[in-house]
């Protein structure tokens, strides 16, 4: 008997160590994945001689228009790690915008920065007392916060801006811009490389090269919020708090966790992030205030967040592609998004190789249609139509989402209305 139930244990499936997750990627595996991510674009480059592709100004642009969408994306984590679902951060870079132009035109591009994240978290403040206070449901928060910032902000430029030289009643004056550094000597030998046009070599030049030529400080500022973000909300008990607030309020107030105050400074602090996003299209991006700038970059924020899977290194890596998206259309225009018909057939034809290796024949089957699709498409045109260059970042915004919405895990909680004392 005893022999026929150790044969019969060791016959059983074991379970897995790791409990059934996924195990966590450690750097020398990110490293490989980024340095066969950038093999590819080098791959891409060469065979279609769009050099533009990964050169410093391409880098260095994608940077700018990535920390707008990044910041919007870094306050939507902060809002929906605490449960609250902050569809107002358009309105709320809207309000960072002006507040931004308002008084860095004044005073300076550095309080201009201070009054865009004031702007911002007013704005996050108002949302905060409707969805928490009031329990109105987050969504139609979100949506009224945008079109309060758009209406507000419309309405105070009549009789601030259109009174000042330069300006008008949809525009501000000029605003002084913040400084900028490059450092010298490895900048310029970084350039010369990518002017080479070597496989991958120069693309690594091209990146590196882009992150110290022509850097806001603003931008440093910003890029070392991710870090920070990520050691505030996993690395402290202040973090733990605030994050068993979006995945279960209930359990966390009756282990003493006052569940509005953390939930109150996730969603200013949210708005103040968004708020910074627009101040630095005001200040740094353009220098000026303009109507509709903001361009619903909120919104593609948001999009990076949820493809990060609300964690401030995916989200970064979210902004990444569609601020480089979103660039491809200033340098080179048509030629570099041409390009990108065949980086996007070779991942498909990826695709298809790792669905059929998981025996999943159907999806196989549809990449691999979609990727000779594109590959005619590549091989009998020379550019794309301009209409579909506009589109790029809001069709990649679409892709993005749509491929990796199976492997998502928002917050338990996130969007649920909460009571105090609701599980007594």
């Amino acid at each position: 008997m005893s022999t026929s139930n150790a044969s019969a244990a060791s016959a059983a499936p074991k379970a897995p160590r790791n409990g059934g997750r996924r195990p966590k990627l450690t750097l020398p595996v990110i490293l490989l994945i980024i340095a066969g991510g950038l093999a590819l674009f080098s791959l891409v480059r060469v065979v279609s001689g769009a050099n533009d592709l990964t050169s410093v100004g391409q880098v260095s642009g994608a940077l700018q228009l990535a920390v707008p969408i990044g910041l919007a994306g870094l306050g939507g984590l902060w809002a929906e790690r605490a449960g609250v679902i902050n569809i107002g951060l358009e309105g709320m870079m809207i309000l960072g915008t002006w507040f931004g132009a308002w008084a860095g035109f004044q005073w300076g591009p550095w309080v201009g920065v201070l009054m865009g994240i004031a702007g911002g978290a007013l704005g996050g403040l108002l949302h905060a007392v409707i969805t928490i206070t009031f329990n109105v449901n987050h969504i139609v928060s979100g949506v009224a916060v945008n079109i309060l910032a758009l209406g507000a902000t419309r309405y105070l430029s009549n009789f601030t801006f259109a009174e000042e030289p330069g300006g008008s009643s949809k525009q501000s004056p000029r605003i002084d811009a913040i400084d900028r550094i490059t450092i010298p000597g490895l900048s310029d030998w970084l350039a010369d490389l990518q002017d080479k046009h070597w496989f991958f070599v120069s693309d690594l030049a091209g990146v590196l090269g882009g992150l110290v030529t022509n850097l806001s400080l603003l931008t440093v500022v910003a890029l070392l919020l991710i870090p920070v973000t990520y050691w505030a909300l996993w690395h402290t008990g202040f973090g733990l708090r605030l994050r068993s607030c979006g995945e279960n309020p209930v359990a966390a107030e009756s282990l003493g966790v006052n569940v509005y105050k953390y939930k109150y400074i996730a969603v200013v602090i949210s708005g103040g992030l968004a708020g910074l996003g627009g101040a630095f299209l005001a200040i740094v991006s353009t220098g000026i205030y303009q109507e509709g700038q903001t361009g619903g970059r909120g919104y593609i924020g948001l999009a990076a967040m949820i493809f990060g899977n609300w964690m401030p290194g995916g989200m970064a890596l979210g902004a990444g592609l569609f601020g480089f998206t979103d660039s491809l259309k200033l340098r080179g225009g048509a030629e570099n998004v041409h390009a990108m018909l065949l980086l996007i057939a070779i991942l498909l034809v990826v695709a298809a190789a790792w669905q059929l290796y998981r025996k999943k024949y159907l999806p196989a089957l549809i990449s691999a249609a979609a990727a000779g699709g594109l590959f005619t498409w590549y091989a009998l045109t020379d550019e794309v139509p301009s209409q579909f260059v506009d589109a790029a970042p809001y069709v990649t915004t679409l892709l993005v989402l749509a491929l990796s919405a199976q492997r998502l895990r928002m917050p338990k909680a996130n969007g649920m209305l909460y009571r105090k004392g609701q599980g007594k």
